[in-house]
């Protein structure tokens, strides 16, 4: 061809080869991370330069950004709260225990001190990905043995996080060429270097938690008013993939740390749930970018170059993080079935396992058979985690069966299980008592309710949608005032108000919408409208309303209709008196 096309043949063979093994993964009943790996493994064998790793290493960055932009989306500390007692020292104390069991076995291959501990590390965490699908597919995510795993890995991902801003740092004292120089920060002094690290991280969590939750919001509240989704999708992941770059330009940390606390910024924003939306396809593509990526550098040849230390490093994944996980659980004073779900959940390794090798090689710790022992045992693992869960599901019954075992196994924790039921039932309560008094409902629910938004189509209603402006209001606060320029509508996503019109009192709560004359019309107000509960509002604005209206101009007609029902509706109320008992506007 007349140009160079590499990214395009890059990005094309990766994406077809990854979609025929995936494909073929999910039909073998295996997850589809195992398709995308072999895949990455097939293009290396492809003959000419095909596919560019350099670019393909690129492109795997950009889907450990979207990877951690999502993980920092969809954090919840109430998730981790609830299963703190089990959840937070097990998984401190697994990871412990492998990352020592797999320094010592490096040891034993002749591997320095720091190569073991990035293996360990590596071998240490599971792949949050593949224990989703188990526990879906068993219908277990919600119950409190699911809760625990999840709860468990969570830990394990923060972890690692953790782990990814100390190990460049470090990665001079611990044997790799990368160290500091005299004249840099720290000066090869290892305290020195660390505070500095750590100092320069939390000054940019600091802002990013202080400053963030303030700026992107707004931001993304402004783009939203454009009514355009290219631009909100552009938005998300310019926030996410820019936090991402000025935490490794600015502040020195990862990549990976930047785009986590993206995450974790835009997560309080009221369009999270939108910028999930958007981002997730775009997460997924460059996800599996990542997993190909990862594949190319595997070497087959470890399997029949080093077949006993891919037995060994297979054994302590499948066999020995099990026990650990299994040992620690029943220590805490939990059902041996709880232990048994736990162990066959960390039975695998996944995707920070891949991050933390490639960082690993990159700093010169760890040799390139480490990551192909890491990359095999991933791909052999993960094919394997089926069969170890179907086999704790097995020996949990064997063990309710079995008096001896039932009496040290199940009974022996019942009271520290029936404790966490207790808890995660209270956590549930509270959280439908606070729902019932204040209702939250969603930009779309709130869209439907609006009669005349009922005919829209769901592309239309997911323009509108990006419209609505968030607006809070404290019990006594004023919200409209009788005879002032009438030109936004108020939808209550919680809370509730008190509407004064013709001497009529009337209480609205979530679900209702009051001022939409202004839309309608651009009349004056008619009613007093407070605020009787700390209540949050959306808005929609006369300018954005005319906007959208410009756009289709199908629902003018039904606007003129509306506006005069509203407006007959208004008179007759002041005309009746004051016994009538009936809403000035909105719906419920």
């Amino acid at each position: 061809m007349p140009h160079d096309v590499t990214l395009i043949a890059t990005l094309a063979v990766a994406f077809v080869l990854a979609f025929v093994f995936g494909y073929a993964a999910q039909r073998l009943r295996l997850p589809p991370l195992v398709g995308y790996l072999l895949a990455g493994v097939a293009i290396g064998f492809l003959p000419g330069s095909v596919a560019d790793r350099a670019i393909a290493g690129q492109l795997a960055e950009l889907g450990v950004m979207l990877l951690m932009f999502g993980v920092g989306l969809h954090f919840s500390v109430a998730d981790l709260m609830a299963v703190r007692r089990v959840a937070l020292p097990g998984a401190l104390l697994q990871i412990v225990l492998a990352t020592g069991a797999g320094m010592l076995l490096a040891h034993r291959w002749g591997w320095s001190w720091g190569g073991g501990l990035v293996l360990g590390l590596s071998l240490s965490v599971a792949s949050t990905v593949v224990l989703l699908k188990a526990l879906e597919e068993r219908n277990a995510v919600a119950t409190p043995n699911g809760r625990i795993a999840v709860g468990w890995l969570i830990v394990e991902d923060l972890a690692m996080v953790l782990v990814l801003v100390l190990l460049p740092a470090t990665a001079g004292v611990l044997g790799g060429p990368v160290a500091a120089e005299p004249g840099e920060p720290g000066g090869g002094n290892l305290w020195l270097t660390l505070g500095l690290t750590l100092a320069k991280v939390g000054a940019f969590v600091a802002i990013a938690v202080t400053v963030g939750p303030r700026v992107v919001p707004w931001m993304l509240r402004q783009v939203a008013r454009t009514g355009s989704r290219e631009l909100f999708t552009l938005a998300v992941l310019a926030i996410a993939i820019g936090i991402a770059y000025v935490s490794a330009a600015l502040f020195g940390a990862s990549f990976a740390l930047g785009a986590f606390f993206a995450g974790v910024v835009l997560s309080e924003s009221e369009l999270s749930h939108k910028a999930a939306a958007n981002s997730l396809p775009l997460q997924d593509a460059f996800a599996v970018i990542f997993f190909v990526s990862v594949g190319m550098l595997f070497d087959p040849s470890i399997l029949i170059e080093a077949p006993g230390k891919v037995a060994a490093v297979l054994a302590l994944v499948v066999a020995g993080k099990a026990l650990i996980a299994l040992l620690l659980v029943v220590a805490l004073g939990y059902p041996l079935s709880t232990a048994l779900l736990a162990g066959a959940a960390l039975a695998q390794v996944g995707e920070f396992s891949f991050i933390l090798a490639g960082l690993g090689l990159s700093y010169g710790l760890l040799p390139q058979e480490g990551l192909s022992l890491v990359l095999a045992v991933a791909i052999l693992s993960i094919t394997l985690n089926p069969l170890s869960f179907g086999l704790a599901g097995w020996l949990a019954a064997k063990s309710v069966q079995h008096p001896w075992w039932r009496r040290h196994g199940e009974d022996r924790g019942a009271g520290a299980f029936a404790r966490l039921v207790e808890e995660l039932a209270a956590a549930k309560a509270a959280l439908e008592r606070k729902a019932a008094v204040h209702r939250t409902l969603g930009p779309e629910e709130l869209v439907q309710r609006f009669p005349l938004f009922t005919g829209l189509t769901p592309e239309q209603r997911e323009v509108l949608v990006l419209h609505f402006q968030p607006h809070e209001a404290q019990p006594g606060e004023r919200i409209i005032r009788a005879g002032d320029a009438s030109d936004t509508a108020y939808f209550i996503s919680e809370g509730a108000v008190e509407v004064v019109v013709g001497g009529r009192r009337i209480r609205l709560e979530a679900g209702d919408f009051f001022g939409e004359i202004g839309l309608l019309t651009g009349g004056r107000r008619s009613a007093d409208v407070t605020a009787t509960d700390y209540s949050k509002f959306l808005m929609l604005s006369q300018r954005d309303f005319r906007e959208f209206l410009r756009r289709h101009p199908e629902l003018r007609e039904r606007v003129g209709e509306l506006a005069a029902q509203r407006g007959e509706m208004n008179r007759r109320i002041q005309a009746d008196g004051p016994e009538t008992e009936e809403p000035a506007s909105g719906g419920r």
